[in-house]
């Protein structure tokens, strides 16, 4: 169905009622699926429930997924466009805001404070502006390109991963809280590739194919950031489970005799 920029907080009212009779935990995964084209204007799909997908094929303005609740929202680049996805702006500033779960899947870039408080939601975006990630908490992010400035300032849950091709997301990225680390654990492949893999049937990006059909080579050029706490309370638990899985067998060996 057509869609305009003065068509606000599309999907929200329709929300609030699933809540109200299904609850908090929404319906069933792809229950309800809307098909968009053209711009749409501020908070599209805000506070999105669990069960409803928006795929929209053209733009939004700002406040995309704005305190997301589970749903999905997809926006792809109008077939026939004559520039490139991942170097131009398809949705506006303040993406996700205050997100605690969903996914969102970005055949473009998005504006200023991408993930600006994201608790728990999951995205893929083929570039960012400045502050992404500002202050996220949780969740995971994939930037398939460009960053702005100032990434992760105040990042103290979530992991993010970054395709840095130019080799500069180090001064463009805040490092108070944060640690820069390759992705070279074969769990943060896995994770990275169906994440892009999931991005490119959902929204046909070119971006994705060029990434997937050299993977071996692209998944070196990411970077992965994580909060320092957080790294640091994730290596307890590896340590913590390892001590346990040592452990079991000897258990196992008196138990039964």
């Amino acid at each position: 169905m057509p869609i305009k920029n003065t068509n606000r907080t599309v999907g929200t009212i329709l929300s609030h009622r699933i809540v109200k009779q299904h609850g908090q935990n929404g319906l069933p995964e792809d229950t309800i699926q809307l098909t968009f084209r053209g711009s749409a204007g501020q908070s599209f799909g805000a506070f999105l429930a669990s069960g409803v997908t928006l795929h929209l094929i053209g733009d939004s303005n700002d406040y995309l997924g704005k305190g997301l609740s589970g749903g999905r929202i997809i926006v792809e680049t109008p077939p026939g466009s004559m520039y490139m996805a991942h170097e131009n702006i398809i949705v506006g500033n303040t993406v996700l805001y205050g997100a605690t779960s969903g996914e969102v899947f970005i055949n473009g870039m998005a504006g200023e404070r991408f993930c600006v408080r994201n608790s728990g939601a999951t995205a893929v975006v083929e570039g960012v502006g400045d502050h992404g990630c500002e202050y996220m908490t949780g969740g995971l992010v994939v930037v398939l390109g460009k960053t702005g400035c100032n990434f992760a300032a105040g990042m103290s849950g979530g992991i993010a991963y970054v395709l840095d091709e130019m080799q500069l997301f180090d001064t463009l990225c805040n490092l108070d809280m944060v640690d820069l680390e390759s992705v070279w654990r074969q769990e943060d492949k896995d994770l990275l590739y169906r994440m892009i893999q999931k991005h490119e049937r959902l929204t046909r990006s070119t971006r994705a194919q060029r990434i997937l059909s050299s993977w071996q080579d692209s998944v070196s050029r990411f970077v992965k950031v994580i909060p320092i706490d957080y790294r640091k309370a994730l290596e307890r638990m590896r340590q913590a489970e390892a001590r346990d899985t040592e452990t079991t067998p000897a258990t196992e060996e008196v138990f039964h005799g």
